[in-house]
């Protein structure tokens, strides 16, 4: 598989004549594949039709594609394409699963809730409104390597936790985190298990194919699919699916849980994402490991200190500080030559002190040098050594 990114991408180095930095935020957002967008504009300017219209070939058509696309997604994970619940993205599907969940718990005196410290806003928010509601939340910490341990999360089950909420793979530091083993533990306990799995879908496999995991959140734009389109996985268990409650009312579609029209295109393009993500799951994953390696070759005489375990770091995520080097500098520093962040995409606005570092323990200043650099398989070649240079000429003794 070899992908040509066309020149008016934001991937490119130009764009109205101008020279761009190269890209490489793909944790906040990855651009679109040019066949995935192909295959959107086919079905919003082409096939235009509704999919809950049912008298005529229009609605016909754009039914079976988006049935198409839930076996494509499905394929992804293992799972039954009548488990795949479209919406419009992870914050929407953590949202779904985690409020959707709190009648059942309250009818069944199940006002316990687990976490973790380092998830993203779309599961700390909905989890602060649970604990409004009566819900008693345990939040565990992460280890210093950035990740965290099943086993805390085994002691903190009792006879009344509701539900389990771990994200697959960290947004800020793309560390792995342990839900294969937090599945086997799980075997015994009847509490429902979500998974956040907005940065792992389509790039970590088998952790995502446990039947244990009984809700899954997925978001197209980190698959190189659009914005404004993902879905929730909900496995049955037993033969029943999650109880969920809808938070949205106005018609039957997705099986009553999210209502309104579907937007065939999006989903066209989120399912093609999925079916090329798993056709293209080896290569790809070469491709980026290629990457990180020609980044640490040129970073490593910085003496960059890497924020979590690397050996547990998703291969298109590098986050690392140069000591002496505060964040807000370098991005300053690198601005015409690589686009990058600080931190989520989600806190950008108002820059803050990574949560997820420290609650990892890592040093004041450790955290506030932290770069996160990420890319993906479209990402044309990186200039590392200049990257490199001009960190250096940051450095305190400069």
């Amino acid at each position: 598989m070899t992908v040509t990114t066309p020149t008016d991408t934001p991937t490119s180095s130009t764009a109205g004549g101008h020279e761009r930095p190269v890209y490489l935020d793909c944790n906040a957002t990855t651009p679109v594949d040019p066949r995935v967008g192909d295959e959107v504009a086919f079905w919003m300017f082409r096939e235009y039709g509704n999919a809950g219209s049912r008298t005529h070939a229009y609605g016909q058509a754009a039914k079976e594609r988006v049935s198409k696309a839930r076996r494509q997604l499905a394929d992804v994970v293992a799972a039954s394409a009548d488990e795949v619940l479209f919406t419009s993205g992870a914050t929407e599907s953590n949202n779904l699963a985690l409020l959707g969940l709190a009648k059942y718990g309250m009818a069944n005196g199940k006002r316990h809730v687990i976490s973790t410290e380092i998830e993203h806003k779309a599961v700390q928010e909905p989890l602060e409104v649970l604990a409004r509601q009566g819900f008693e939340v345990t939040k565990i910490a992460p280890g210093t390597a950035g990740r965290i341990y099943a086993r805390d999360i085994a002691d903190a089950l009792r006879p009344d936790t509701l539900l389990i909420s771990v994200m697959a793979v960290n947004n800020e530091t793309g560390i792995v985190q342990p839900v294969a083993e937090i599945s086997e533990l799980l075997a015994e306990h009847d509490a429902y298990f979500h998974v956040d799995g907005a940065q792992a879908f389509g790039k970590l496999l088998d952790p995502l194919r446990s039947s244990r995991i009984d809700l899954l959140s997925i978001s197209g734009h980190k698959i190189h699919a659009p914005k404004g389109i993902g879905a929730l996985v909900a496995r049955r268990r037993r033969f029943s699916r999650p109880p969920l409650e809808p938070l949205m009312y106005g018609g039957g579609q997705e099986r009553g849980l999210r209502p309104g029209t579907l937007p065939v295109g999006l989903i066209a393009g989120l399912g093609f994402a999925s079916h090329l993500a798993l056709q293209e799951y080896a290569e790809r994953l070469n491709q980026c490991v290629a990457i990180r390696r020609a980044a640490l070759t040129a970073l490593e005489p910085l003496g960059i200190v890497i924020n979590g375990d690397l050996e547990a770091m998703m291969p298109h995520t590098l986050n690392f500080t140069v000591p002496g080097i505060d964040s807000e500098a370098a991005l300053v520093g690198l601005k015409d030559v690589v686009a990058i962040s600080n931190g989520s995409a989600c806190t950008s606005q108002s820059y803050a002190p990574s949560h997820v570092l420290s609650a990892a323990g890592l040093p004041a200043d450790q955290v506030a040098g932290a770069l996160r650099f990420s890319w993906s398989y479209l990402t044309p070649r990186v200039p590392w050594e200049l990257v490199a240079s001009r960190l250096a000429a940051l450095a305190p003794d400069k």
